[in-house]
């Protein structure tokens, strides 16, 4: 196979990917565009929940407290988050278990949201709706219950060889690669939009479908660096997710963090969990750097530090790396423009595509009509 007959081979799998992929493709790359800025989404999004009149904090049992005043029959506290940066403080309440078979993802939850500086319920809402929640959903799964996360990681994998193939498409036939730089290397505005957005945008597309395959499918990828796929973990951590707070925990809320206190290192408090009917431990979370956890056992009161997680693995990299936690605020560009500028491709691929079809007709309606005169007598 000659080198035309490889790029031309090559431009098949790269049309045919963006073609059929495009409608997926859009929804994914703007969804996760957004996503980078979820904070600054939530607070626009959700104005009333942010309402709050200041900073300072109170004991957390006076939030437990506020908080069950909204709770709904069955419904019991399964944990309380104090947000960063003037945000409001969040409790998570678990309803009754649902008979049947439990629906996929996360279980729902009622978030009840207060003003740190009095207790004052600002919102009530449920974990799975509003805005940045369909955004996530929609992102990670395309609101495909199952197989969704699955869809989104193949279409991960396409991606990546569309970059790929792009690179080389874009490479100039003729002359240096500086070449291809150009703006005007064809007559219609769509095309050259696709040739230079594609070039700029295809090594960060690259690293952001290799990221995101590797969170759709963490045991392959799991495997292959050695650190395991969590093969085994899904289950437990499903249960431990789905299991019900205790009702009437032994200890109060503020013993626990009396206890909990000590072994925090002096850093603040950022989260507390309840007990529940699988693990009857209280867990404290404090802020700060390594955001260490104190586990205190509500039977006999007794306070230990959790084992540290492991931070520098490269599944966690992995996902700093695609939703740009803590990558600085040149990443977080790079990302947004990587999850803008594939939906641009698709749609003036799209446009190039269909042009050609216009051409390939004109140009076979001429044949035919050259085709049909060279057949008729001479007069």
């Amino acid at each position: 196979m000659n080198k035309l007959a490889v790029r031309r081979a090559w431009f098949q799998v790269h049309k045919w990917i963006g073609l059929l992929l495009a409608v997926l493709i859009i929804p994914i790359s703007l969804t996760g565009s957004a996503l980078v800025w979820h904070d600054a989404v939530d607070r626009l999004a959700n104005p009333a929940r942010y309402a709050v009149s200041g900073d300072a904090t109170l004991a957390p049992d006076a939030y437990a407290a506020a908080a069950r005043t909204r709770l709904k029959p069955g419904e019991r506290i399964a944990s309380l988050t104090m947000l960063e940066e003037g945000g409001p403080v969040a409790i998570a309440a678990a309803g009754a278990p649902s008979k049947g078979v439990a629906r996929p993802g996360p279980p729902q939850r009622t978030m009840i949201y207060l003003d740190p500086p009095t207790a004052r319920v600002l919102e009530v809402a449920s974990s799975s709706s509003g805005l940045t929640r369909t955004l996530h959903v929609l992102h990670g799964s395309l609101m495909v219950p199952g197989w969704g996360r699955t869809i989104v990681g193949w279409i991960g994998v396409a991606m990546m060889f569309s970059a790929f193939t792009g690179i080389w498409l874009w490479w100039p036939t003729v002359g240096r690669w500086m070449r291809g730089l150009r703006w005007k290397r064809h007559r219609n505005t769509d095309t050259n939009l696709h040739y230079l957005t594609g070039f700029w945008v295809a090594i960060p597309l690259f690293v952001l479908s290799l990221t995101g395959a590797w969170i759709s499918f963490p045991a392959f990828f799991g495997a292959l660096s050695g650190e395991g796929g969590g093969r085994g973990r899904g289950p437990d951590r499903a249960a431990m997710m789905r299991a019900r707070p205790m009702e009437a925990p032994a200890h109060p809320i503020a013993d626990v963090l009396a206890k909990a206190g000590p072994l925090g290192g002096g850093a603040a408090v950022r989260q507390v969990t309840w007990p529940t009917d699988r693990s009857p431990d209280w867990t404290v979370s404090f802020a700060g750097e390594g955001s260490r956890s104190v586990k205190v056992a509500d039977d006999t009161g007794e306070a230990t530090a959790a084992p540290e997680r492991q931070r520098g693995g490269i599944a966690r990299l992995m996902r700093r790396i695609h939703d740009g936690t803590g990558m600085g605020i040149v990443w977080q560009v790079l990302i947004f423009l990587g999850g803008i500028i594939p939906a641009l491709l698709a749609v003036t691929g799209i446009i190039m595509w269909w042009r050609a079809r216009g051409w390939k007709a004109d140009l076979a309606a001429r044949k035919r009509a050259r085709a049909t005169a060279a057949a008729l007598p001479a007069e």
